[in-house]
């Protein structure tokens, strides 16, 4: 479904990414960490053309990415849940999760609203759906962004830290979400995270990141548990105390 090759990422003088090759497979859920400053979300931002790589190929369903292609290519295939929820504050959490549908994808608006229901179901808030973005906390926020996300359809989701600009008190109601989608839900996950207990439960792979590199990669037990670089072991050494 994502394939890097050979990604490169600098912003002026300081290279972000170095030499990138990664794959993830139809339906797996994939965990990037690593230290603050290491790359996981530039590596997460070039996977949709956020951030577009300075060297390098991306590809989505094996159809490289272009500056012209990127447009159609993500719209179509790719959603991305942000560490700030992003939601329009002057519109309604129904009309937040049917603004995209309605207009990008012309779908009508009650197959939209009840799509919108549909995944508001899921996510635990549709007593919600008449309410403003600043009347809800900021789990709750973050919980309409991934709605907003299912609504898109794709089969991609990424997720850049989700959990980041949340207060401990609410962090895990989002992961309890992601999780259910994990269980529930045949889409491609990539998650930027800090949270340790998540990716052991949910990923499929793990992959550890530092000074914009791959450092190691594996199943949650062979990374956590056995984990074989020094620097991998090191990183863990302090998260996991």
């Amino acid at each position: 479904m994502i394939k890097l090759v050979n990604v490169n990422k600098s912003f002026g003088d300081l290279h972000v990414l170095k030499d990138i090759n990664l794959q993830v497979g139809e339906g797996e859920k994939l965990v990037i960490i690593g230290p603050s400053g290491s790359g996981k979300s530039t590596t997460v931002r070039c996977m949709n053309f956020l951030e577009e790589p300075t060297s390098g190929e991306v590809y989505i369903n094996g159809v490289q990415l272009t500056h012209k292609n990127k447009t159609e290519i993500i719209r179509s295939s790719v959603a991305m849940v942000f560490q700030q929820f992003n939601l329009y504050p002057h519109k309604t959490v129904l009309e937040n999760l049917t603004l995209a549908p309605i207009k990008l994808q012309k779908v009508p608006k009650a197959e939209a609203e009840e799509l919108a229901y549909k995944y508001l179901d899921i996510v635990g808030l549709r007593e919600k759906a008449k309410n403003y973005p600043a009347t809800l906390s900021g789990g709750q926020q973050q919980r309409v962004a991934i709605a907003r996300a299912l609504c898109s359809r794709a089969k991609i989701i990424l997720f850049d830290e989700p959990t980041s600009a949340l207060d401990p008190e609410t962090v895990q109601e989002v992961l309890d979400v992601m999780i259910r989608l994990v269980n529930e839900q045949n889409i491609t996950m990539v998650v930027v995270t800090h949270e340790m207990g998540f990716a052991r439960q949910v990923a499929d792979r793990v992959i550890f990141m530092d000074d914009g590199r791959i450092i190691e990669e594996g199943t949650p037990e062979q990374l956590f548990d056995h984990p074989k670089e020094e620097r991998t072991k090191a990183f863990l050494g302090k998260i996991l105390r």
